[in-house]
């Protein structure tokens, strides 16, 4: 079950597509925290979404708040997918255990091994405050993200 807006943000450690740690807990008191599973690099719904995060990482990624997509490719997938695209924000590997924080998130499909698209915007304090899971070959529109981060932001 996906946590619900008003609750603590389950946190996590992954290693990014430069095989960096990142960790939720990392960005408290600092930033608000986007965080956005999808299911697989290199897919079309998957590349068209966060092209479209890419080409406005202003509304995304500032001094105020900190994108975060996870999906449980290999780091070395997501560093080629990186590289090809251009992604100039943390791409996390939920590779092993497989599923691990998808699953603590209520997003990991088990029967097809991959992650939901799921969206959480976590505040400074680790509090869920938007929430929206969509399944597979439903695109999000960008435009929930956008104004859960200005209501945050005001």
């Amino acid at each position: 079950m996906a946590p619900e807006v008003g609750t603590e943000a389950p946190d996590f450690s992954l290693k990014d597509q430069n095989n960096q740690e990142v960790t939720l807990s990392s960005f408290r008191g600092k930033r608000n925290v986007l965080v956005v599973f999808y299911p697989f690099a290199f897919s079309g719904i998957c590349t068209s979404e966060l092209c479209s995060v890419r080409d406005d990482l202003p509304n995304f990624q500032n001094d105020d708040v900190q994108i975060l997509a996870i999906s449980v490719d290999h780091p070395f997938t997501l560093k080629a997918w990186s590289d090809a695209q251009g992604y100039d924000f943390p791409l996390l590997a939920d590779f092993w255990p497989h599923g691990e924080v998808a699953t603590a998130y209520g997003v990991f499909n088990d029967t097809r091994g991959m992650a939901l698209r799921g969206t959480f915007l976590v505040d400074k304090d680790g509090i869920v405050r938007f929430s929206e899971v969509n399944q597979p070959g439903d695109a999000r529109d960008q435009g929930g993200w956008k104004k859960a981060v200005a209501e945050l932001a005001a």
